[in-house]
């Protein structure tokens, strides 16, 4: 599966978000989602949506090779992991952070959640479209 991004379809109900804290963490809390929905108002008017791509910049700046290729998705094993945060000040598409609750960074695993609950097709599956 590849994450298919439409920003300008986007109606920040923050709907990706909560599904996205629900299916990783069990908890209702938008700021531990994986998937990020920045409002930029009045100008230009639009939301902006961050997720991460699978582009492998972290695993590759990992200086404690924590973050590992597997079928196509950048996975962090938590028990490698330092929490240094050098994969979170790299990420070309700051798709990656920490989070108070964790020593590991959070990033997106495509796990598809948020593209299931996404209620106007912002977030889609590219390789279905």
């Amino acid at each position: 599966m590849k994450m298919g991004v439409k920003e300008e379809i986007c109606s920040g109900c923050r709907v990706c978000e909560v599904s996205c804290s629900l299916s990783i963490f069990r908890e209702n809390n938008p700021k531990k989602s994986a998937v990020r929905i920045r409002g930029h108002f009045p100008v230009p008017g639009r939301y902006q949506i961050f997720s991460c791509n699978q582009c492998g910049t972290c695993a590759e700046v990992c200086p404690v090779e924590a973050i590992h290729e597997k079928g196509g998705v950048y996975i962090i094993d938590p028990d490698e992991c330092t929490g240094c945060g050098v994969c979170v000040e790299e990420c070309p598409q700051d798709a990656m952070f920490m989070h108070k609750d964790s020593h590991v960074p959070i990033k997106c695993t495509l796990c598809g959640t948020c593209l299931a609950y996404c209620p106007t097709g912002a977030l889609f599956d590219e390789d279905k479209a």
